[in-house]
């Protein structure tokens, strides 16, 4: 091939790659397998080798290029890249559409709304249709120039094309910006490769994006599996920044997917709810959302104001983190009589909810944190977790301090208090502690347990409070007549409850071991128990080489069990509730409906626990099991699903969400 045909095939092999590039990046498409791509990739390398003066910089073979720089030299922006003013309440964007109603006068005017990356924010300029350079934010004015880096990012262009349809031509000098961001499926990737080679994992994406880019060496970027999305163009080419959008995936860029215009704060706040709603199931982290004016003259006439444009703002979803002050630290008693420091808060706004409480595990935790009273500290709250103190802020730790003292008995009822051999907890020895035996009383009552609907913690301190209850045998002897003395109860209130009662005395094996309140033993162990031995007595009466032997009982929860069924208070427990009426349903086979198949679960079920769902499997002749692997039947996807539903796309094995899994087990 002379040079002359090589410089045409060098051009068709550019553009087919770029095109690919493109339907896998932009579109989320993929026409060839990535060994053909590869293979195009190898070609063109081999003809620009054997004919080097046909290297551009634009050419896909030029990602990885260039030396390791001493420092990164400082570019001044030509548009400055102003920060954005955050909004968190309705009332705040309420607010903000009335104070653009009376500057933009008579001008109407409509929103475009997109996700808020949590990434690391990127100027692009591109010559001629060319990538001339690549600048981080920096200050605003200035940043740095990361040019030889983005080059090695697959998902940014190094020559602009035209892949979508309309009229639009590139300009001599375009401008584009957005975001450097790691999906979270590769960070997890990434961290656990790192914890292989013994090398401290990175604490979030955005961390290990923006370290990445400010590699010195191109090399390293290059290994890191960095992704650009971009969100707007500078340089001035469409009246609507919605249009803006559409050119930038019209030449090569990925765009935000989910991205709309609206047309007043009702239809901005109802996409940030939807957002929020399915933020977990995004590929990458957000933490907001932005919504700006879209018409972009009036954008631009409505100026800035401090270091913010007036016509855009950031609608951030509700922290998960939050600063307070500990005002107090206080002890609570739990139904095991598990001591736990609580840390009295003053209240703050986290995770849409106010907090005042929040949690510091053991002793050990407080000395570990070196938490004092009077202190400011940071407080996380992620979904429904009890939320708990992460980091105190010593520099900002007020002269009057206090430390706590741990306690040496019991703050409810006096006992000495115990720790066990090799724990971090203290215990309240005594089986008559008034919170101790509350809070097992709600326990035993509770849903995983007996069941008894009606019967919540109000109603439950006032039988404690009355003497109608001094233990959970005495709840299967109350009348009608017992329960209707109590405040706030009728006759056919009180009848309610005494039928919720009569029907929960037929309860499943399992949920009765559940409401034994043995330590470490929680739904799934007391499901393996009840199908490894079928019945009350003959869990009573095994060893503990035998529990041991249990799959998912290890030697601290065996030993927990024997100890348990070996305190005569305990066996008394269970012959009092025997007399009572209670009556023990062994496990079953109700069918052969599954037999043979394997589940996996992944995710949380909203119509039962996971638990509940895999002992359903079992009784109709099924197998639950940990992890994926060929073997498996189906793997059950609920909401926020993990790395199993991964593991299962790779395997090929068949996925159910609820509906069908619902479906197929009625």
């Amino acid at each position: 091939m002379d040079k002359i045909e090589a410089k045409k095939r060098i051009a068709r092999l550019k553009k087919t790659i770029n095109r690919h590039r493109y339907l896998y990046h932009v579109k989320d498409e993929q026409e060839i397998s990535d060994e053909a791509l590869d293979s195009l990739k190898h070609e063109l390398k081999k003809l620009e080798d054997e004919f080097p003066k046909l290297i551009t910089p634009d050419s896909p073979t030029q990602r990885v290029a260039g030396e390791p720089l001493d420092k990164f030299k400082k570019i001044e922006h030509a548009v400055l890249m102003l920060s954005i003013e955050d909004v968190f309440e309705y009332e705040e964007l309420v607010s903000w559409e009335s104070y653009l109603g009376r500057l933009a006068g008579k001008n109407k005017f409509g929103y475009f709304c997109e996700v808020k990356m949590d990434g690391l924010a990127l100027a692009l300029l591109y010559k001629e249709g060319v990538l001339e350079s690549a600048v981080t934010r920096g200050n605003g004015q200035v940043g740095e120039d990361v040019t030889e880096n983005a080059r090695t990012i697959e998902s940014i262009p190094l020559r602009l094309e035209i892949f979508g349809t309309g009229k639009f031509e590139i300009p001599a000098e375009l401008e584009v910006r957005g975001e450097v961001y790691i999906e979270k499926k590769d960070f997890d990737e990434f961290n656990k490769q790192r914890q292989k080679e013994g090398k401290e994992p990175y604490a979030n994406p955005r961390n290990l994006a923006a370290g990445s880019v400010r590699q010195l060496d191109p090399s390293l970027t290059a290994s890191r599996p960095l992704r650009f999305m971009a969100y707007d163009i500078v340089t001035k080419v469409a009246q609507f920044h919605s249009g803006e959008h559409e050119i930038l995936s019209a030449v090569g860029f990925k765009t935000d997917p989910t991205a709309k215009k609206c047309r007043n704060a009702d239809e901005v706040y109802a996409y940030w709810e939807k957002t929020q709603k399915n933020r977990e199931k995004l590929p990458y982290q957000i933490d907001g959302i932005v919504a700006s004016i879209n018409e972009n003259g009036l954008f631009e006439e409505l100026g800035t104001a401090g270091k913010s444009p007036r016509a855009i703002r950031a609608f951030k979803f509700a922290p998960k983190q939050a600063t307070t002050v500990v005002e107090d630290i206080k002890v609570h008693v739990g139904r095991t009589g598990a001591i736990t420091p609580v840390a009295v808060l003053r209240p703050v706004h986290i995770a849409g909810v106010t907090v005042s409480r929040a949690t510091l595990h053991n002793f050990d935790e407080i000395e570990r944190l070196d938490v004092r009273i009077g202190d400011t500290v940071i407080v996380e709250r992620a979904g429904d977790v009890i939320p708990k103190i992460t980091k105190v802020l010593r520099e900002l730790r007020p002269k009057n301090a206090r430390s706590f003292k741990q306690p040496q008995k019991c703050p409810q009822c006096g006992v000495a208090l115990e720790r066990k051999q090799g724990e971090a907890i203290l215990y309240c020895p005594n089986l008559r502690c008034p919170s101790r035996k509350h809070r097992y009383i709600n326990y035993f009552v509770s849903r995983s347990a007996f069941d008894i609907e009606g019967m919540g913690p109000k109603v439950v301190k006032k039988l404690l409070d009355t003497g109608l209850v001094s233990g959970p045998a005495d709840i299967f002897t109350l009348t009608e007549g017992d329960v209707e003395q109590l405040e706030g109860f009728a006759k056919r209130s009180a009848q309610n409850l005494i039928d919720e009662i009569k029907n929960s005395k037929q309860v499943p094996l399992s949920r009765f071991i559940i409401s034994l309140n043995i330590r470490h033993v929680g739904e799934e162990t007391a499901i393996d128990l009840a199908w490894e031995f079928g019945s009350i007595s003959k869990l009573r009466e095994a060893s503990l080489e035998k529990l041991k032997s249990v799959e998912g009982v290890g030697d601290v929860v065996a030993g927990e069990i024997y100890g348990w069924f070996n305190k005569k208070e305990n066996t008394g427990l269970i012959k009092e509730l025997l007399e009572a009426g209670i009556k023990i349903m062994p496990p079953q086979k109700t069918g052969k409906k599954l037999k043979g198949k394997i589940f996996v679960f992944t995710g949380t079920l909203s119509a039962m626990s996971r638990p509940q769902a895999e002992q359903i499997i079992r009784e109709l002749g099924g197998d639950p099991a940990g992890s994926v692997s060929k073997n498996a039947s189906y793997v059950v996807a609920g909401d926020n699903p993990g790395s199993k539903l991964a593991d299962a796309q790779k395997l090929g094995v068949k996925i159910l969400n609820e509906q069908e899994f619902l479906k197929l087990i009625k």
